[in-house]
């Protein structure tokens, strides 16, 4: 039996099932296990939140994945993250993550280290490239293969009612009427170019592959998963949603936009839309 064999087992022995509690608290410090034929692991974040950036390197050190995919690189910075044995603070520098525009390295720096010899990926999309999303839409924008990932499909009207609704709402309702298709738009770009990497990753290395990102894109039913069920519906996704426990999100009893829901303490931060107001 193989090291890497034995610890998927451990894991899934040590760690109760999705089948028999899907909403666990990191309080309880247990994790629920990924099945042995998961392909690609999406495991989202709020990207400020420590807690969540310790559960992802549980997951990889767990899980000894072929690949490793980012959200917060670029193409160019993965290349010199493989490059590299060193993943800690001269990879930091390497990247130039003080400039990136990311939270604090200390948060990320576990989950870098937990790779291993893992294939690193970049999934960060050029700026130009989501602008052009928001002012013309994401099949034009888009380097792959647009009708595959349903990119030339309207969206159901429900369901862009409510992506709508959400840019709104996480844009301090401030933006104007007339940019929130744009900006649904974007995030389906980001979404099937997310997916399409996840899915190169799983061909050139083999998998498993483990997925770093927010958690809106882990959401099974507009996120990635759907992307590359879209593309590539044989592949197995496995969906882990980290939220953190406020009011709103506590008193939602429905938990099946994710595979696994985690809830964390929320961290302190400064009200954003307070900010904008200023």
């Amino acid at each position: 039996m193989t090291g890497k064999l034995l610890k998927k087992i451990v894991l899934g022995a040590l760690l109760p099932s999705f089948a028999a509690c899907s909403e666990l608290s990191f309080r309880e410090a247990r994790l629920p296990a990924v099945p042995e034929s998961a392909q690609i692991i999406i495991v989202g974040e709020v990207h400020d939140n420590p807690r969540h950036h310790l559960t992802q390197s549980t997951y990889i050190r767990a899980l000894q994945p072929t690949a490793v995919a980012f959200e917060m690189l670029t193409a160019e910075q993965a290349e010199i993250a493989n490059s590299m044995s060193d993943r800690g603070d001269a990879l930091r520098d390497a990247i130039n993550w003080q400039d990136s525009g990311w939270p604090s390295w200390d948060m990320y720096q576990p989950v870098f280290e937990a790779t291993g010899n893992a294939s690193i990926y970049g999934m960060a999309l050029p700026r130009d490239f989501v602008r052009r999303a928001v002012s013309e839409n994401a099949s034009s924008v888009f380097t792959g293969d647009s009708n595959a990932f349903r990119l030339n499909s309207p969206l159901p009207e429900s369901q862009q009612a409510a992506r709508e609704a959400q840019q709104k709402a996480v844009h301090c309702n401030m933006l104007p009427s007339e940019l929130l298709g744009g900006m649904v738009e974007a995030q389906r770009l980001r979404d099937a170019s997310f997916a399409l990497t996840a899915l190169t990753a799983l061909e050139q290395t083999g998998g498993p592959v483990v997925v770093i990102t927010g958690t809106g894109h882990a959401r099974k039913d507009w996120g990635m998963p759907a992307a590359i069920a879209a593309a590539s519906p044989d592949t197995v996704v496995v969906s882990i949603g980290q939220l953190e426990k406020t009011p709103a999100i506590t008193a939602v009893s429905d938990v099946t936009i994710y595979d696994h829901r985690l809830l964390a303490d929320p961290v302190p931060r400064e009200d954003p839309c307070q900010g904008m107001m200023r």
